[in-house]
């Protein structure tokens, strides 16, 4: 090797360290922008997910075979160069996206534009990020090891090191502060600095690398313009009255004729002033009952809907719970006529907090309890509409106390998709309540609770309560609530959301409301999607798990036959343990999410805490080695079909913990070594599978980013299928027992060619 090509051990791991640290940041960047102008919901964020993978394992396994003409350091370096060019202009092109699409800010996207959006902004980026991980392999092998599999394992240490430390680093510090246009030139001066040092050697481009250096400076000065351009670019045709980057999401307020609009990661979550969904989030509970005098409001209040609540004269106290202090801040200054009145009343008590967690430690009974969400369209929202939380709701309440809350419909006609979903959610009360009562119109309003005899759908009652109360509304008034709670109506209603046999009931580990709402949305762009939902919601587990189990035993077979049967094994192993592990990431993160309620202000600490289980576990499997690899990859193998299950035992624990200090303690304890603790196998698996599949080297074909290809396939086809379908309809159990069996079969290949190695062949 030339002197050209040597490179420095502090450079060559920084190069690596960079490449894991550039690209789980931009992950976090570029998902929160496209939550904003897609869908956002878990669905969606597993399409998105799967893309990401796709695209990086195409430029690791496909791309990562290009370039070999060229010097490994400058490759690399020019690699850099484009990624630190393509960061902030996916985020452009992400922001720009809907006007391409002649789609207007807080319109719904169909899932079909959603997909497309997140295949077109994230192809460039991740193509290069991985081919980068393939160059950076070769650099590795040809200046400090020369073999493959140590360059790789090496290589997917540091990366994974760097991943965790970007993760930290995104959480804590660059989510909360900086822009996104901030972070890109942040990392962007990263890459083009560690460019510049591959490429001091080189005279002929060491003055287009300054060049980009200076830019690199000049980029903090203008990322406030970029990113101002930028946001006016994606919400074109409205003024921007304020825009705010929360943990929990993207705020914006946008000022129209007579009043504003919040958005909240793109889609409306409340408007004002907008009197009739005010008056309706919190009359017709509190009419329901006789003498409402302790309210709890969940979520909604600053639209007009607190000040609604307070109308009511025997009302005493008036507990307004909200996740988000950034939109109790903005609804302070931009919504003040609805907002400051109510909040300077004595009777109310404001906690932001999340409010599953507020009642638990709430102490207090209530008459009446208010969920006032949108739908369960995430998993966050499906927390409240679970049997768990109706339970918990059900022992806050004084005797004769209801619970209310309210769903998306329709006036007149309930269509298949709206009734399987809103019947979903019936079911699931009359689990909790004995008596549940239906309110129909363009928005459902159910009120539930223990006592029968207490609720009514006669329209005489709820006026009679409505004139003793001296209530002056506009829309929930005498002249609506008859037609509105007409005998005709009622009856259909109730007929339709009747519960059938196969009707499930919606639990925190079963999230199956948010399922069906998604199939309902999708209903609403072509009618192809609900026939695929309900037949993919109405498979059997069994059905599933066989079909699975049958695909792979075939595949089993047709490894063991092959000539490079240990080659094939140690790709499967890789490919099953990668789908294995990002089972294992959105079971950790979704039943945080059940339990706490704020997973976006976890998800970098856990996240980390899963790539510093990668790069531990991958550590010790790059210093301890054996002489039988086999034997190693089998019992790997087999620690990781062992995991789901462990973990799925240890979090039905968790879901059962009542007791504040320990809630907080598994918070911020258990749940970060979990996450370490559940990638730590596959970590080690990496570098001995390496060692077994790069143990020809005139085999593997040139591709250092062949086996992390396969790594990444795994995860693209985990994080689809287990998000979109399996963990939505068959709930954490049956998909813990459906990764166990992903990883358990190539456990089955590894230890039979392990005993076949060891089976002396007879003269």
């Amino acid at each position: 090797m030339g002197s050209q090509d040597k490179v420095s051990d502090a450079v060559l791991r920084a190069v690596l360290i960079l490449i894991g640290f550039t690209a789980v940041i931009a992950q976090i960047v570029l998902m929160r922008e496209l939550i904003v102008v897609s869908y956002g919901n878990e669905i969606t964020l597993g399409l998105m997910l799967c893309i990401w993978l796709l695209w990086t394992a195409i430029g690791s396994g496909l791309l990562g075979r290009l370039g070999g003409g060229m010097q490994p350091r400058r490759l690399v370096a020019v690699l850099e160069i484009a990624i630190a060019v393509a960061f902030p202009a996916s985020i452009v092109a992400t922001r720009a996206s809907r006007l391409m699409l002649h789609a207007l800010p807080g319109e719904i996207l169909g899932p079909g534009a959603a997909l497309l959006i997140s295949f077109v902004t994230l192809g460039l980026f991740c193509a290069l990020s991985g081919w980068l991980f393939a160059a950076g392999s070769r650099l590795y092998a040809g200046g400090k090891t020369g073999s493959a599999a140590r360059a790789t394992s090496a290589a997917y240490l540091l990366e994974a090191a760097g991943s965790g430390i970007g993760g930290l680093l995104a959480g804590i510090l660059l989510i909360r502060y900086l822009s996104a246009f901030d972070i890109a030139a942040f990392v962007a001066l990263l890459n083009l600095a560690l460019a510049a040092m591959l490429l001091s050697a080189e005279r002929r481009l060491r003055r287009a690398v300054l060049v980009a250096l200076v830019a690199a400076f000049v980029l903090p000065s203008t990322a406030r313009h970029a990113e101002q351009w930028s946001r006016n670019l994606q919400w074109r045709g409205f003024h921007v009255a304020a825009a705010h980057n929360s943990v929990y999401g993207n705020l914006v307020v946008a000022k129209t004729e007579g009043g504003a609009t919040l958005y909240e990661n793109g889609l409306v979550l409340f408007d004002a002033p907008n009197p009739a969904a005010a008056e309706e989030a919190v009359h017709f509970a509190l009419l329901e009952h006789p003498r409402p005098r302790s309210v709890l409001l969940i979520g909604g209040g600053e639209n007009g809907s607190l000040a609604q609540a307070l109308l009511h004269p025997s009302l005493e106290r008036l507990d307004y719970v909200e996740l988000d202090p950034a939109i109790l801040e903005l609804g302070a200054r931009w919504f003040p006529r609805e907002w400051t009145p109510a909040r300077a009343d004595a009777r109310v008590h404001v906690h932001a907090s999340d409010g599953r967690l507020f009642l638990k430690n709430a102490g207090a009974a209530f008459d009446v309890i208010i969920v006032n969400l949108p739908d369960p369209e995430t998993a966050q929202l499906n927390r409240f509409y679970t049997l768990e939380f109706f339970r918990e709701a059900r022992r806050a309440l004084n005797p004769g106390g209801l619970l209310a809350l309210q769903a998306s419909a329709s006036e007149n006609y309930i269509s298949p998709s709206a009734a399987e979903f809103l019947r979903c959610l019936y079911r699931t009360l009359r689990e909790a309540f004995p008596e549940v009562a239906v309110i129909p119109g363009d928005t459902v309003h159910f009120c539930a609770t223990a006592q029968r005899g207490t609720l009514t759908t006669d329209p005489a009652v709820l006026l009679q309560r409505l004139r003793e109360r001296g209530l002056r509304t506009d829309y929930v008034s005498e002249y609506y609530l008859p037609f509105r709670l007409s005998p005709d109506r009622v009856e259909q209603l109730a007929a339709d959301l009747a519960p059938r046999p196969d009707t499930p009931v919606n639990r925190d580990f079963t999230p199956i409301a948010y399922y069906f709402n998604v199939a309902l949305w999708s209903t609403r762009f072509q009618g192809v999607y609900r026939p695929l939902f309900q037949s993919l919601a109405r498979t059997s587990f069994e059905a599933l798990a066989g079909g699975a189990g049958i695909l792979l035993l075939i595949a089993t077979l047709v490894a063991r036959r092959r000539r490079s049967a240990e080659r094939s094994c140690a790709g499967f192993c890789v490919a099953a343990t990668g789908l294995t592990l990002i089972g294992l990431e959105i079971l950790l993160l979704l039943a945080f999410q059940a339990v706490y309620g704020y997973v976006y202000q976890q998800l970098a600490i856990v996240i980390a805490g899963f790539m510093g289980g990668l790069a531990l576990g991958s550590w010790l499997g790059v210093h301890r080695t054996a002489p039988d690899e086999m034997s190693q990859l089998t019992a790997l193998q087999i620690a990781s079909a062992v995991c789901p299950l462990l973990l799925y035992a240890v979090l039905a624990a968790v879901a059962r913990v009542s007791a504040p200090a320990l809630l907080a303690a598994a918070g911020h304890i258990l749940f970060p070594l979990l996450a370490v603790l559940c990638a730590l196998p596959g970590g080690y698996e990496f570098p001995v599978a390496s060692r077994v599949y790069f143990r020809d080297p005139e085999r593997h074909g040139g591709s250092l980013g062949a086996l992390y290809g396969l790594d990444l396939a795994g995860s693209c086809v985990g994080a689809v299928v287990l998000s979109v379908y399996v963990i939505p309809v068959y709930g954490f159990l049956k998909t813990a027992l459906l990764l166990a069996l992903v990883s358990g079969i190539p456990a089955l290949l590894a230890a039979s060619l392990w005993r076949r190695a060891k089976t002396p062949v007879l003269p």
